[in-house]
């Protein structure tokens, strides 16, 4: 089992690192493998709704987005985490996060998923909630903890002075490899993923 954890800040070893990297330590305590893929500051192109990813199942930008969901398989669970800009998660992973749930979003279904965030102060639980918003209409369960996934601080060490922060890190980290091992044990007894039905869409005219 693995888990792949992705940093969505510019700066690599700053303070969404700090927080993913004590998930990462608790799921490899627990027996689960751990990478944490950083995003870089190269720019990341948003999604311009050119339904190439449709017919040629990738995304028509060959750059990271792609590079992912090529390894999609190796991933068992995943973690999403972002810096807090403007009350928002950062638009480098929502740019990340909207081409590869919409070119590649039948790889990552009835996978664990998390999202962590990191702020000074404000705006960490609205980022929290858009953040989630990509499991929940994808089909992953969600891994919670005993707070909301943040952690607060302007450096990476006051991020490690954030003791409730860490806690709750760690925690997520329990959570994720526990439901990871309980889904493998019930895969190796016979329980897979539900059937679907054909999917409807609607909108408010018809």
């Amino acid at each position: 089992m693995k888990v792949l954890l992705v940093n969505g800040s510019p700066n690599k070893n700053g303070c969404t690192f700090t927080a993913l990297s004590e998930v990462a330590a608790q799921l490899e305590k627990d027996g689960v493998g751990a990478e944490i893929l950083h995003l870089g500051k190269q720019p990341i192109n948003d999604c311009v709704d050119c339904g190439f990813c449709f017919k040629n199942g990738k995304c028509v930008f060959g750059d990271i987005v792609n590079e992912t969901a090529a390894r999609l398989g190796e991933f068992d669970g995943f973690v999403f985490g972002a810096p807090v800009y403007y009350a928002g998660p950062s638009a480098r992973l929502l740019a990340f996060m909207d081409r590869l749930f919409y070119s590649a979003g039948g790889k990552l279904a009835y996978k664990p998923a998390a999202a962590v965030v990191s702020c000074r102060r404000g705006g960490s639980t609205a980022s929290f909630d858009r953040i989630n918003k990509y499991f929940t209409i994808n089909n992953m369960p969600v891994v919670s903890s005993q707070y909301w996934n943040q952690v607060h601080g302007n450096t990476p060490e006051e991020v490690r002075k954030d003791e409730e922060g860490m806690q709750t890190m760690r925690r997520l980290g329990r959570n994720m490899a526990w439901l990871l091992k309980c889904i493998g044990c019930g895969r190796s007894n016979g329980v897979n993923v539900p059937d679907a039905e054909t999917v409807v869409r609607t909108n408010f005219i018809k």
